[in-house]
């Protein structure tokens, strides 16, 4: 390998369809509203991508030091598990990408004030917080909620506020259906891992619920998000160019299949495909739930 490589595969590069994701769609929603700013988007899209990737690297190094990470896990390969990268590196190169984060962070806190200082500050502190500090998120189940409030309600939301000044109901409606989709990468990696996790000591939502019950939990997810652009139709001044969104199905119908027939004791490998269909799904979504909304507002 070279020495670029390691860190190229510590950034989880397919992950970060997550984050870009929700900046697309409040940016097609501040479009809709007469609020497009270009500077203010790129620059929440290169904070959500900076963000993203720091949260990746603390990931590996915390997931490594408690132990969640062994030889046994099945998945994209862990560059501090497998020592391509020392730990020590890691860890600051997490702290570095964060770090840098807050340059565009803080143009964005120039451009909407404090709210934007709010959520800024709280994304960078969930970024460590998932996996690391005293009371690691990822480790007690909570690591399913807060994907959905940072990368569905927050991010959205925090776009449009600085594009557009606005907030509302139809904000939190079209973040909690881009938190759906978001959070639903996170439950089928939490499923493919979920004996080793449980050995591992790392009690996420998949090992609380189970193997039914995170199936379910992912039917749930799937209702709300591709639900989001119906409700905005009945309740607000959506037009049908939403429905767009649903072409982000496609990419889950494989998945769908694969998952439903998935069972304990069957090889996790099998779910790294799914895996990788519900993150393009996700980002599907974001784009043309986006476009749908800009495009309406004609």
């Amino acid at each position: 390998m070279t020495r670029i490589r390691p860190w190229v595969l510590a950034s989880r590069p397919r992950t970060l369809t997550a984050a870009a994701a929700p900046v697309l769609l409040g940016t097609g929603l501040a479009w809709g509203r007469g609020g497009f700013s270009a500077v203010p988007g790129l620059a929440a899209l290169v904070g959500a991508l900076l963000i993203q990737i720091g949260t990746n690297l603390a990931n590996d190094y915390y997931d490594h030091v408690r132990g969640g990470d062994t030889e046994e896990r099945v998945g994209p390969l862990r560059v501090t598990q497998t020592g391509l990268i020392p730990a020590a590196m890691v860890r600051n190169g997490a702290f570095l990408v964060l770090g840098l984060a807050l340059l565009p962070g803080l143009y964005l806190v120039w451009v909407g004030g404090w709210p934007i200082f709010v959520i800024g500050s709280a994304s960078l502190l969930f970024a460590v917080a998932y996996t690391g500090g005293p009371f690691p998120l990822a480790y007690y189940g909570l690591g399913d909620l807060f994907v959905f409030l940072f990368f569905g309600l927050v991010a959205v939301g925090g776009t449009v506020w600085v594009q557009a000044r606005c907030f509302g109901p139809e904000v939190l409606l079209a973040g909690a259906g881009m938190g759906a989709l978001d959070t639903a990468i996170l439950v089928v990696n939490n499923l493919r891992d979920l004996e080793t996790d449980a050995r591992a000591g790392k009690r996420t939502m998949a090992v609380r619920l189970g193997h039914d019950g995170t199936k379910f939990e992912l039917l749930f997810l799937a209702f709300l998000g591709f639900g989001a652009p119906l409700v905005g139709m009945i309740f607000y001044d959506w037009t049908s160019w939403v429905l767009l969104s649903f072409g982000a199905a496609i990419p889950l119908l494989g998945p769908a299949r694969t998952i439903a027939g998935y069972a304990p004791g069957d090889d996790p490998g099998t779910l790294i495909p799914p895996l990788g269909g519900t993150a393009r799904a996700a980002g599907l979504y974001g784009l043309l739930l986006g476009l749908g909304l800009a495009l309406g507002s004609g």
